[in-house]
């Protein structure tokens, strides 16, 4: 299997962190390993066509905006 990565992208605020926690959190439940990146930077949110934060990228594919997913919802967009 490929190198996972799971990008959390928002400027840090509250939410931001909570999704990051949960995107653990569902990696942690599944035992995979994966690069977890935080983008916090405003020009490259929107490079990635991200215009709601927090926003989750996995393996380079947006697959939430403008929500904080739990764990058990953000399980369901990973390999397993």
């Amino acid at each position: 299997m490929s190198e996972l990565t799971v990008d959390i992208l928002g400027t840090g605020c509250k939410k931001c962190h909570e999704l990051e926690v949960n995107a653990r959190t569902a990696l942690a439940q599944l035992n995979l390993m994966a690069n977890v990146n935080h983008i916090s930077d405003p020009v490259a949110i929107a490079d990635c066509g991200v215009m709601r934060t927090p926003a989750l990228r996995i393996n380079g594919q947006v697959v939430s905006q403008g929500k904080v997913l739990s764990a058990d919802e953000i399980v369901a967009f990973l390999p397993h």
